[in-house]
């Protein structure tokens, strides 16, 4: 029996704190699995996972790719490029389009939010949110857990500080509703013109000062500050921002020993993390990406996995 929704996975909040422990508990099988010499298992043989992505990825969409390749199923790729969206096709269409040729799954991202949602309604394949607009990108979340709880043992009761620009951030909405649910405390740090207008309902703390809290936490997470999301001047200068915000060599001194310093990439170096800290031990960036194959393995095999008596499928040898 798994905790798991049994359709789709279209916000961290589908899932609550024992669906997020399933999710990591799975991972760890699935990191043992990408460390074989044929890191591959037949569990998802006959299966097809498209790709439906509207926004330039690396991570997300190579590292969902490679989870199903790994799980043996078949990858559909699309490319808004060549597609037949520079024609006007409009998304319901070509979620339509995809769907008659019968994936399993469809792997959404876009530049508005709400749209897996509504790729939902109109597919009976299995939607994962791969990001959409400002809203959510839990897959992120759940890999970003997966990496505190590998590092730590344990969220729960962690201090994560949130650094950056969250106003338009989708990790950040995700990584709070993850980690709260879990049990951490949250603070959101960043100049007032980078926080959300309905910040006072998130279940988090909320200080203008990195210098006052790095002293007091387990994980300090940047953000990237997203330029093409902005529609007006938020930030005098981006040499302004590193002063008071950035994670400066001197800054990161002065973090606990043992505190991690997380990033959902792609990150400015120089801007929101000094290059010098990404190359330190406790800089966990490209275990981020690497646990990233083993926890997407993990939602596929838990989206696609059960026979139609709804007993899940062994995880392969």
């Amino acid at each position: 029996m798994t905790l798991f929704p049994p359709k789709h996975l279209l916000s961290i909040n589908d899932l609550g704190a024992e669906g997020i422990d399933e999710v990591c508990r799975l991972a760890d099988h699935f990191t043992e699995v990408s460390q074989r010499p044929i890191p591959k298992v037949p569990t998802l043989r006959g299966k097809t996972v498209a790709m439906l992505f509207y926004e330039d990825s690396t991570r997300t969409r190579l590292s969902f790719e490679m989870a199903a390749r790994r799980l043996s199923a078949d990858v559909m790729g699309f490319s808004v490029s060549s597609s037949s969206v520079n024609k006007g096709e409009s998304v319901r269409d070509t979620v339509a389009t995809i769907s008659a040729m019968g994936p399993d799954a469809i792997v959404v991202r876009h530049r508005s939010a709400g749209v897996p949602q509504q790729a939902a309604a109109w597919t009976h394949a299995s939607v994962i949110n791969a990001g959409d607009g400002w809203h959510e990108h839990p897959t992120q979340a759940l890999l970003d857990c997966y990496t505190i709880r590998d590092r730590l043992g344990s969220v729960s009761g962690r201090r994560i500080v949130i650094l950056g620009d969250i106003k338009h951030s989708r990790v950040a909405r995700s990584g709070v509703m993850a980690f709260t649910a879990l049990g951490a405390k949250v603070t959101l740090v960043a100049p007032a013109t980078l926080l959300p207008p309905a910040v006072d309902s998130w279940s988090v703390d909320v200080s203008s000062s990195l210098d006052e809290v790095l002293s007091d936490c387990d994980v300090v997470y940047g953000l990237r500050v997203q330029s093409e999301r902005q529609s007006e001047a938020l930030l005098p200068s981006l040499r302004e921002y590193t002063a008071q915000w950035g994670l400066t060599v001197d800054r990161a001194a002065r973090l606990p020993a043992g505190a991690l310093v997380m990033h959902p990439g792609p990150v400015n170096r120089g801007v929101e993390i000094a290059p010098e800290v990404l190359d330190r031990p406790n800089a966990t960036l490209n275990e981020q990406v690497r646990h990233g194959v083993a926890v997407r393995m993990a939602v596929l095999y838990l989206l696609l996995a059960a026979d139609p008596d709804g007993q899940s499928r062994g995880i392969g040898v």
